[in-house]
Protein backbone atom coordinates (compact mmCIF):
# COMPACT_ATOMS: atom_id res chain seq x y z
CA UNK A 1 0.00 0.00 0.00
CA UNK A 2 1.50 3.39 -0.75
CA UNK A 3 1.07 5.81 2.03
CA UNK A 4 -0.55 9.49 1.75
CA UNK A 5 1.03 12.31 1.01
CA UNK A 6 1.01 14.80 3.91
CA UNK A 7 -0.11 18.17 2.75
CA UNK A 8 1.50 21.28 2.59
CA UNK A 9 0.60 24.96 3.52
CA UNK A 10 1.73 27.13 0.49
CA UNK A 11 -0.74 30.03 1.34
CA UNK A 12 -0.93 31.14 5.05
CA UNK A 13 -3.97 33.21 6.20
CA UNK A 14 -4.42 36.30 5.13
CA UNK A 15 -6.10 37.66 8.11
CA UNK A 16 -5.55 36.63 11.60
CA UNK A 17 -8.86 35.37 12.94
CA UNK A 18 -10.52 31.82 12.80
CA UNK A 19 -9.23 29.90 10.12
CA UNK A 20 -10.79 27.54 7.52
CA UNK A 21 -9.03 25.53 5.25
CA UNK A 22 -9.20 21.50 4.03
CA UNK A 23 -7.53 18.61 5.15
CA UNK A 24 -6.63 16.02 2.57
CA UNK A 25 -3.83 13.79 1.22
CA UNK A 26 -2.96 12.20 -1.97
CA UNK A 27 -2.19 9.19 -3.09
CA UNK A 28 0.66 7.84 -4.22
CA UNK A 29 3.08 10.34 -3.21
CA UNK A 30 5.22 9.79 -6.41
CA UNK A 31 4.41 9.02 -9.35
CA UNK A 32 6.51 6.51 -12.01
CA UNK A 33 5.08 5.71 -15.67
CA UNK A 34 6.61 4.15 -18.92
CA UNK A 35 6.63 5.93 -22.12
CA UNK A 36 3.66 3.11 -22.58
CA UNK A 37 1.60 4.44 -20.12
CA UNK A 38 -0.76 6.88 -21.33
CA UNK A 39 -2.62 7.83 -17.82
CA UNK A 40 -2.30 7.38 -13.91
CA UNK A 41 -5.15 7.35 -11.81
CA UNK A 42 -4.52 9.30 -8.55
CA UNK A 43 -6.73 9.96 -5.53
CA UNK A 44 -7.86 12.71 -3.74
CA UNK A 45 -9.24 12.02 -0.19
CA UNK A 46 -10.79 14.81 1.54
CA UNK A 47 -10.65 14.29 5.27
CA UNK A 48 -12.58 17.26 6.81
CA UNK A 49 -16.58 17.63 6.30
CA UNK A 50 -16.67 20.29 3.94
CA UNK A 51 -16.59 20.16 0.16
CA UNK A 52 -12.74 20.65 -1.27
CA UNK A 53 -12.66 22.51 -4.26
CA UNK A 54 -9.02 22.04 -5.92
CA UNK A 55 -7.23 23.00 -9.41
CA UNK A 56 -4.20 21.25 -10.77
CA UNK A 57 -1.63 22.17 -12.99
CA UNK A 58 1.46 20.24 -14.19
CA UNK A 59 4.76 21.96 -14.92
CA UNK A 60 8.16 20.67 -16.77
CA UNK A 61 10.47 20.14 -13.80
CA UNK A 62 14.22 20.82 -14.48
CA UNK A 63 17.45 21.76 -12.08
CA UNK A 64 19.80 24.27 -12.99
CA UNK A 65 23.05 24.02 -12.07
CA UNK A 66 22.50 24.81 -8.63
CA UNK A 67 20.59 22.40 -7.96
CA UNK A 68 17.32 24.58 -7.87
CA UNK A 69 14.18 23.89 -9.43
CA UNK A 70 12.99 25.22 -12.18
CA UNK A 71 9.20 24.86 -13.30
CA UNK A 72 7.56 26.01 -16.46
CA UNK A 73 3.71 25.35 -17.34
CA UNK A 74 3.27 22.48 -19.78
CA UNK A 75 0.37 20.98 -21.80
CA UNK A 76 2.41 17.67 -21.87
CA UNK A 77 0.34 15.99 -19.73
CA UNK A 78 -3.29 17.13 -18.58
CA UNK A 79 -5.55 15.95 -15.20
CA UNK A 80 -9.27 15.36 -15.56
CA UNK A 81 -11.04 16.75 -14.14
CA UNK A 82 -8.97 19.60 -14.02
CA UNK A 83 -11.29 21.15 -11.58
CA UNK A 84 -11.46 18.71 -8.66
CA UNK A 85 -14.48 19.11 -5.83
CA UNK A 86 -15.01 16.26 -3.07
CA UNK A 87 -17.38 16.20 -0.54
CA UNK A 88 -16.52 16.33 2.84
CA UNK A 89 -15.21 12.93 4.28
CA UNK A 90 -15.21 11.25 0.82
CA UNK A 91 -12.74 10.51 -2.19
CA UNK A 92 -12.36 11.25 -5.97
CA UNK A 93 -9.88 9.60 -8.26
CA UNK A 94 -8.78 11.68 -11.07
CA UNK A 95 -6.74 10.92 -14.12
CA UNK A 96 -3.01 12.06 -15.34
CA UNK A 97 -3.02 11.83 -19.26
CA UNK A 98 0.15 12.31 -21.39
CA UNK A 99 -1.05 14.42 -24.25
CA UNK A 100 1.71 12.43 -27.00
CA UNK A 101 3.87 10.23 -27.62
CA UNK A 102 6.96 9.71 -25.67
CA UNK A 103 10.66 8.48 -27.40
CA UNK A 104 13.03 10.21 -24.90
CA UNK A 105 15.74 8.00 -23.73
CA UNK A 106 16.20 10.00 -20.63
CA UNK A 107 14.19 10.03 -17.94
CA UNK A 108 11.13 12.90 -18.04
CA UNK A 109 10.32 14.80 -14.50
CA UNK A 110 7.62 16.46 -14.14
CA UNK A 111 5.44 17.94 -11.34
CA UNK A 112 1.95 17.90 -10.65
CA UNK A 113 0.37 20.73 -8.03
CA UNK A 114 -2.95 20.78 -6.44
CA UNK A 115 -4.08 23.65 -5.12
CA UNK A 116 -7.29 24.13 -3.23
CA UNK A 117 -9.34 26.96 -4.39
CA UNK A 118 -10.61 28.60 -1.05
CA UNK A 119 -13.70 30.63 -0.46
CA UNK A 120 -13.43 33.27 1.94
CA UNK A 121 -16.39 32.94 4.52
CA UNK A 122 -17.53 35.45 7.33
CA UNK A 123 -17.04 35.31 10.48
CA UNK A 124 -19.69 36.13 12.98
CA UNK A 125 -17.24 39.68 13.54
CA UNK A 126 -17.84 39.77 9.53
CA UNK A 127 -13.78 39.59 9.04
CA UNK A 128 -12.72 37.29 5.87
CA UNK A 129 -10.34 35.40 5.41
CA UNK A 130 -8.61 32.76 3.13
CA UNK A 131 -6.55 29.93 3.67
CA UNK A 132 -4.68 27.89 0.71
CA UNK A 133 -3.51 24.19 1.24
CA UNK A 134 -1.36 22.64 -1.69
CA UNK A 135 0.63 19.75 -2.49
CA UNK A 136 3.62 19.37 -5.61
CA UNK A 137 4.21 15.31 -6.65
CA UNK A 138 6.55 14.35 -8.96
CA UNK A 139 5.86 12.62 -11.90
CA UNK A 140 8.43 10.50 -13.67
CA UNK A 141 8.44 9.23 -16.76
CA UNK A 142 11.09 6.70 -17.48
CA UNK A 143 12.10 4.87 -20.71
CA UNK A 144 13.54 0.61 -19.88
CA UNK A 145 16.97 1.31 -18.10
CA UNK A 146 17.10 4.69 -17.33
CA UNK A 147 19.53 5.09 -14.04
CA UNK A 148 21.07 7.64 -11.80
CA UNK A 149 25.07 7.38 -11.84
CA UNK A 150 25.93 9.29 -8.66
CA UNK A 151 29.78 10.77 -8.34
CA UNK A 152 30.28 12.71 -4.97
CA UNK A 153 33.06 14.87 -3.88
CA UNK A 154 34.41 16.74 -0.89
CA UNK A 155 36.10 19.69 -0.05
CA UNK A 156 36.88 21.26 3.87
CA UNK A 157 35.40 24.88 3.96
CA UNK A 158 35.71 25.38 7.69
CA UNK A 159 37.86 23.68 10.53
CA UNK A 160 34.38 21.71 11.27
CA UNK A 161 32.23 22.03 8.04
CA UNK A 162 33.34 20.49 4.50
CA UNK A 163 30.98 20.97 1.15
CA UNK A 164 29.95 17.79 -0.51
CA UNK A 165 29.26 17.91 -4.31
CA UNK A 166 27.18 15.14 -6.04
CA UNK A 167 26.98 14.96 -9.70
CA UNK A 168 24.52 13.06 -11.66
CA UNK A 169 25.92 11.83 -14.79
CA UNK A 170 22.97 8.82 -15.01
CA UNK A 171 19.80 9.48 -17.05
CA UNK A 172 17.57 9.71 -13.83
CA UNK A 173 16.67 10.99 -11.09
CA UNK A 174 17.76 10.35 -7.32
CA UNK A 175 17.38 11.02 -4.05
CA UNK A 176 19.64 11.97 -1.25
CA UNK A 177 18.41 10.92 2.32
CA UNK A 178 21.28 11.62 4.48
CA UNK A 179 24.89 12.25 3.91
CA UNK A 180 27.59 11.30 6.58
CA UNK A 181 31.93 10.97 6.77
CA UNK A 182 33.35 9.04 8.18
CA UNK A 183 37.23 8.39 9.58
CA UNK A 184 39.18 5.73 8.42
CA UNK A 185 38.29 3.71 11.93
CA UNK A 186 34.35 4.17 11.02
CA UNK A 187 33.84 7.29 13.74
CA UNK A 188 31.49 9.94 12.63
CA UNK A 189 33.12 12.45 11.33
CA UNK A 190 29.84 14.38 10.10
CA UNK A 191 26.46 14.08 8.88
CA UNK A 192 23.13 15.24 7.40
CA UNK A 193 19.71 13.70 7.85
CA UNK A 194 18.22 15.60 4.13
CA UNK A 195 19.47 15.84 1.05
CA UNK A 196 17.02 16.18 -2.08
CA UNK A 197 16.35 14.92 -5.74
CA UNK A 198 19.68 15.69 -8.25
CA UNK A 199 17.83 15.25 -11.78
CA UNK A 200 19.49 13.77 -14.64
CA UNK A 201 22.90 15.57 -15.25
CA UNK A 202 22.72 17.81 -12.65
CA UNK A 203 25.07 19.05 -9.93
CA UNK A 204 24.34 19.72 -6.41
CA UNK A 205 26.09 21.02 -3.33
CA UNK A 206 25.62 20.41 0.35
CA UNK A 207 27.27 21.52 3.49
CA UNK A 208 27.75 19.59 6.33
CA UNK A 209 28.88 20.67 9.48
CA UNK A 210 30.61 18.46 13.03
CA UNK A 211 28.25 20.17 16.31
CA UNK A 212 30.93 19.85 18.61
CA UNK A 213 34.43 18.62 16.90
CA UNK A 214 37.25 19.60 14.57
CA UNK A 215 37.00 17.39 11.19
CA UNK A 216 40.77 16.73 10.79
CA UNK A 217 42.63 16.12 7.60
CA UNK A 218 43.47 12.52 6.02
CA UNK A 219 41.39 9.53 4.43
CA UNK A 220 37.54 9.47 5.02
CA UNK A 221 34.93 7.93 3.75
CA UNK A 222 31.53 9.51 2.36
CA UNK A 223 28.38 7.49 2.16
CA UNK A 224 25.37 8.21 0.92
CA UNK A 225 22.31 6.96 1.23
CA UNK A 226 19.53 7.20 -1.09
CA UNK A 227 15.91 6.44 -1.20
CA UNK A 228 15.76 3.12 -3.46
CA UNK A 229 17.31 1.66 -0.21
CA UNK A 230 21.20 1.81 -1.31
CA UNK A 231 24.12 3.36 0.07
CA UNK A 232 26.84 4.25 -2.44
CA UNK A 233 30.08 5.00 -0.72
CA UNK A 234 32.78 7.12 -1.86
CA UNK A 235 36.85 6.94 -0.90
CA UNK A 236 37.98 10.84 0.01
CA UNK A 237 40.89 12.69 1.55
CA UNK A 238 40.26 15.92 3.60
CA UNK A 239 42.63 18.42 3.61
CA UNK A 240 44.29 19.76 6.45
Amino acid sequence: MIPSMPLLTLLAMILASPVHAGTFSVTPIRIHMTPNDKAVAVTINNEGDEELVMQADVYLWKQNQNGEDDLTLTEDMLLSPPIIKVPGKSRQVIRLARTHKISSLDQLTYRMIVREIPEAKPTKDNVQLQVALAFSMPVFISPPGAKYKLDCTVEKTAANAVAVTCENTGNAYTQLLEIALTNEAGEKLASVDKGGYILSGVKRNFDIKSADSLIPGGKATLTVKLDDGTKQTFDVKIAD
